[in-house]
């Protein structure tokens, strides 16, 4: 009780802060409260519209990063009307963003079971107790249960590197010696480590209604790092990743959320030339995508379609009414569609943001092949 009422109290501190800072901010913010997935709309062609969302099934799309804990018949016929494939991702999270692991799991399993064949389950070690002894070995033998019981990937948060500390406060990082034996473990079982590692940069940086995050580190101030600064720097955490996929090369590891190189595409490329074992997925990230330059980022999904995996980070919580989540679902896959694959414009916090209109190959590397590659199991390639 004790912890969780300093919790409690850090957390309404926090977010105390947060409000003053905002109210500092030049623009309103009741102008921002709109949540990015909606807000960036064709005017021609409303998100979820039936042209778009059958042109989404055709390529017979994978969605790789998905948080389903919410079993509903009428949810999974979306999903096998949508021809849709999803990776089922549980979080081991200390902050109540997510449930407590051992329940978030069953559910998760639930649905996958429950799924047609349509989700995969992707499983998480709870991270806490790295200090333990025989922490490393007790973790690998839960993991080989799951990948037994048809789990194909396993998710590290972003707890490590901004969270988890040592005794005498030092952080730990995802290059941690703890966490060594499990990801050889990973590699050795051809598994894929999703690696949710650091955050948005405007997480440590001032708030600002038109960042993409504005809403969710002003309802989260316990992850914004602007009102913690003395934790990690991003580039701090970002080098312990980079130090992962060197000392692991035979470990697939797709970087949720752009890899956390959201603002240039130039940074991931990098990556990609240095680290072949190295991918990343678009989940939540997709408008960080539409605000690049758009040639840019065409060229760059051109060059390197074998490396980028769709994502989305859509949820279907335990508590959330099913239809308030297929409209959600099918706004975020009509919207992606429309800025990947077509030329169409689409309007985001007051911008013109014209479609990418990819080619029909690198769409379907995107969508479909890149999965089938770096998370085996995920569903049946096309034929």
């Amino acid at each position: 009780m004790v912890e969780n009422t300093h919790f409690n109290f850090r957390k309404l501190v926090t977010s105390l802060l947060i409000a003053a800072a905002v109210a500092g901010a030049v623009l309103p913010a009741w102008r921002f409260t709109v949540d990015p997935i909606l807000a960036a709309k064709a005017p021609d062609r409303p998100p979820g519209s039936a042209d778009d969302l059958q042109a989404f099934a055709a390529i017979e799309p994978i969605d790789t990063h998905v948080h389903a804990f919410k079993t509903d018949p009428a949810f999974v016929e979306l999903v096998a009307r949508l021809r849709l494939h999803v990776l089922d991702i549980c979080v081991a999270d200390s902050q109540g963003i997510y449930g407590e692991l051992s329940t978030e799991l069953a559910r998760a399993k639930s649905f996958v079971q429950s799924s047609h064949g349509h989700a995969r389950l992707c499983v998480t070690f709870r991270p806490f107790g790295f200090q333990q002894k025989d922490f490393a070995q007790n973790t690998v033998k839960q993991l080989r249960q799951e990948f037994a019981a048809g789990a194909i990937a396993v998710k590290i948060w972003k707890n490590i590197g901004m969270e988890l500390k040592t005794a005498d406060g030092k952080y730990v990082m995802p290059d941690d010696a703890a966490f060594r034996l499990i990801y050889k473990e990973i590699a050795a079982a051809n598994k894929t480590l999703v690696a949710h590692v650091a955050e948005p940069s405007s997480c440590w940086q001032p708030p600002n209604p038109d960042s993409p995050d504005y809403s969710y580190y002003n309802e989260n101030p316990e992850w914004y790092m602007y009102l913690h600064p003395d934790h990690p720097r991003k580039e701090v955490i970002l080098a312990a990743r980079d130090r992962l996929l060197a000392e692991n090369p035979k470990l697939r590891v797709v970087g949720a959320h752009l890899g956390s190189m959201e603002v240039d595409v130039d940074e991931i490329a990098k990556r990609f030339d240095r680290y072949p074992n190295f991918a990343v997925d678009t989940a939540a990230r997709m408008e960080y995508l539409m605000i690049q330059p758009r040639e840019k980022v065409r060229n760059f999904l051109i060059k390197y379609q074998d490396r980028v995996l769709y994502g989305t980070d859509l949820e279907f919580l335990i508590d959330e009414p099913t239809p308030d989540a297929l409209k959600d679902w099918q706004e975020t896959y009509s919207r992606d569609w429309q800025f990947l694959a077509t030329d169409h414009t689409l309007e985001y916090h007051g911008r013109k943001i014209q479609g990418l209109n990819l080619p029909p190959p690198v769409l379907h590397r995107i969508y479909h092949d890149n999965a089938i590659r770096w998370i085996p199991g995920i569903a049946p390639a096309s034929k």
